[in-house]
Order: C-alpha cells, then sequence, then structure tokens
C-alpha cells in the first residue's frame, strides 16, 4: 500500500473556515436609534446573567450610570470570550474572577437593589428618553 507524500495531499474545498462574528461595540455611543435599543437590549440580558452567575450586586438604575454601563459591558464581553471558547487562558479566567471585587466598587452607586422584574420599566421608558427607537413589534 502506497501512502501519499506531504506533498501529494490536496485539500479540498472546505467550507471551515473561521465564523465572522460581529461584536457590538463596548459603548452605544455613534449606534442608531434602534442598534442602542439592541445595544441595551442585549446589555440587559447579559446583566441578569451575570447578576446571578457572579452574585453582582447591583443596583436600581445602573442603566443611567455610564461608568456602571461601561464596566458591565466590557465584563460581559470578557466573560463572553471565556465562554464561547474564543480565549482559553485559565491565569486571564482567574484574574476575571479577582477582578470581580474591583468592579463590585463601581457598581455600588444607586438606591434601591436591582429586580429584573420590577425595574424593567423603567429600564425601557430610559431608552426612550436616550432616544433609542425599539423595534416595530414593541
Amino acid at each position: 500500500m502506497s501512502r501519499p507524500e506531504p506533498d501529494d495531499w490536496h485539500e479540498p474545498d472546505s467550507d471551515w473556515e473561521a465564523p465572522v462574528t460581529a461584536r457590538w461595540p463596548l459603548s452605544p455611543e455613534g449606534l442608531y436609534p434602534r442598534e442602542r435599543w439592541m445595544w441595551f437590549e442585549q446589555l440587559w440580558a447579559d446583566v441578569c446573567v451575570l447578576r446571578t452567575r457572579y452574585r453582582l450586586t447591583l443596583r436600581s438604575g445602573w442603566w443611567e450610570d455610564q461608568i456602571q454601563i461601561e464596566a458591565l459591558a466590557a465584563l460581559s464581553a470578557w466573560v463572553e470570550r471565556y465562554d464561547s471558547g474564543e480565549w482559553d487562558d485559565p491565569p486571564g479566567k482567574l484574574a476575571l474572577l479577582y477582578d470581580l471585587e474591583r468592579l463590585a466598587v463601581l457598581l455600588r452607586d444607586g438606591g434601591e437593589p436591582f429586580h429584573p422584574d420590577r425595574d424593567r420599566l423603567a429600564f425601557a421608558r430610559y431608552l426612550v428618553e436616550l432616544g433609542c427607537q425599539p423595534p416595530p413589534d414593541r
């Protein structure tokens, strides 16, 4: 039985190209009104998951504080890269976990504790006040 030499190997055309994954920016600045709405909706969903997963102490109205918005967007992006497998860096993941304590300092400003069910309407109202445009079905 003859084996092909390394130079004889011909790779068939493959559909296994690296997927193109568009990422939201870390801030909604510069987005169109509907894109801003979608950006904030995604952040809301991410924050609700992160709050439970990492036991974050969030305050009602976090969406009105630019520092908290940017910190939560950055944390969300950081976690997503590990969860997707894009990053496989155990020391980096440990750094993320240790940085949760520093992040808590940025998130402590505000009034009452954040409750997603109770705060959802106030969040939507704020987005409208910002000039965000909800999707047609809302």
